[in-house]
């Protein structure tokens, strides 16, 4: 039994005609399971964005590595500050020195002695408690603050509050984001190990299509799909392949999904996957490859094809066969089943740890108008949320929602997830909204 039959044999309630979206999410899970890269490279920090961590990044040190303020102001022992102190009660304090950030302080103390201190200096030993600055009154070498603005042991840091040496920092499977970069900073590495990026080889079908740069004809379209697919790719950090357009024709198809597979560890394509009479893009898939074709209940994107084409085996000896995501050929249907399906499944590929790949939360908004909705299918419908100030979100949908109206795209700044049981929805109901922003 091939592998595609066997993962659609272990799913309860599989049907390729009439398929879910958690059951596309179930098989997706198994298909990519054993298709993760594992090969390692060392990456200096300035190119890590958007990187996979092949190992955990354990602190070699503590951060931050001593105590330290956190305001500018006057250091002193808190055992001087009497308990439950009216507010009007005064603290007056020989002050020492001061403190500057990025050297240690280390002057004589005595009792009842305070010194002047930065943010982010080391606190003076036997010195805990910080007044910030603007409580105090300075005369000469004193200051004086009122007893009760604040406790033993206030504005000091600790050493490795952030992180104690020796704790990782970072996981395996973890995308380096801006926040990880500053924190492997903080640790003082360079660089960190992570995985190969995924290559991804990428192109359109269909005669009906044209290039840029090709003279308008009667009945042909532009490419839109190549680029949106691009910058989805790209936006993931993936390492994209463009093969171009795909005339329809069975030998330039064949030609091009083989060479697909030998550069690259996963194939997206756009068009062709239906059951047009005209379309030879299906029956090549399912010469060349281990192939399902779907019919998805959701819309848009309805028609969906995933499965396995094998390298060449003199070129690629024992190397894992390529995954194939055959999307629709309608332009917003090629982005919404990208979210929805390629997306998780890529990062899965990339080697991100479950939660890392997982699909983006949904945020709940309510809904400023009705929207018509049957159950028995999943609809994505491009929406836009607002903020309202002591309530929830509010959204939006768009006034068109054709599958060919990529301009509603550019409007929305999310897709509302009308779930698969969902009936209509009222003015004023909530609803699920997958928010485009950090995904495309």
């Amino acid at each position: 039994m091939s592998r595609i039959a066997d993962i659609a044999a272990a799913l309860s309630g599989y049907d390729a005609g009439d398929l879910g979206v958690d059951a596309v999410h179930a098989f997706l899970s198994q298909l990519t399971a054993s298709a993760v890269v594992t090969q390692r490279e060392s990456v200096s920090l300035c190119d890590a964005l958007g990187r996979v961590l092949a190992e955990d990044i354990v602190s070699p040190i503590s951060v931050p590595p001593h105590d330290n303020s956190a305001m500018d102001g006057y250091a002193f022992d808190g055992a001087v500050l009497p308990a439950d102190a009216p507010i009007d009660q005064s603290i007056d304090l020989r002050v020492a020195g001061t403190a500057l950030a990025g050297s240690a302080w280390r002057g004589a103390l005595g009792a009842g002695d305070a010194v002047r201190i930065m943010t982010g200096a080391m606190m003076p030993a036997g010195l805990d408690t910080v007044i910030p600055q603007e409580f105090c009154k300075v005369d000469g070498d004193r200051v004086s603050f009122p007893a009760g603005v604040l406790r033993r042991g206030d504005n000091r840091r600790f050493a490795g509050e952030d992180l104690m040496k020796g704790q990782p920092a970072l996981r395996r499977g973890e995308r380096m984001s801006p926040a990880a970069l500053g924190m492997v900073a903080s640790l003082g590495l360079p660089g960190v190990p992570a995985l190969r990026r995924l290559r991804v080889a990428y192109f359109s079908t269909g005669d009906e299509i044209l290039s840029l740069g090709d003279a308008p004809r009667e009945g042909a379209v532009y490419d839109s799909n190549r680029y949106t697919v691009f910058g989805l790719l790209t936006r993931l950090g993936c390492e994209v392949i463009d093969l171009g357009l795909v005339r329809d024709d069975p030998a330039t198809l064949a030609a091009t999904l083989q060479r697909a597979a030998r550069e690259a560890d996963a194939i997206v394509t756009s068009g062709g996957v239906s059951a047009g009479a005209a379309d030879h893009t299906r029956d090549v898939m399912q010469q060349l490859g281990d192939m399902a074709f779907w019919r998805v209940a959701m819309r848009p994107g309805r028609p969906l094809a995933v499965g396995l084409i094998p390298r060449d085996a003199a070129s690629s000896p024992g190397a894992q066969p390529a995954v194939l995501f055959g999307l629709p050929g309608n332009p917003v249907a090629v982005m919404v089943t990208f979210l929805a399906f390629v997306r998780p499944a890529l990062l899965r590929m990339m080697g991100c740890h479950e939660a890392a790949s997982a699909p983006p939360p949904l945020l709940r908004a309510r809904s400023a108008g009705a929207i018509r909705k049957k159950p028995g299918r999943t609809e994505y419908q491009r929406g836009f949320v607002k903020s309202v100030m002591g309530a929830l979100p509010e959204v939006c949908v768009a006034g068109n929602q054709g599958s060919g109206v990529l301009s509603s795209m550019l409007d929305a700044n999310g897709l509302v997830v009308l779930h698969h049981d969902q009936g209509p929805v009222a003015a004023g109901d909530e609803v699920d909204v997958m928010m485009f922003e950090g995904v495309i």
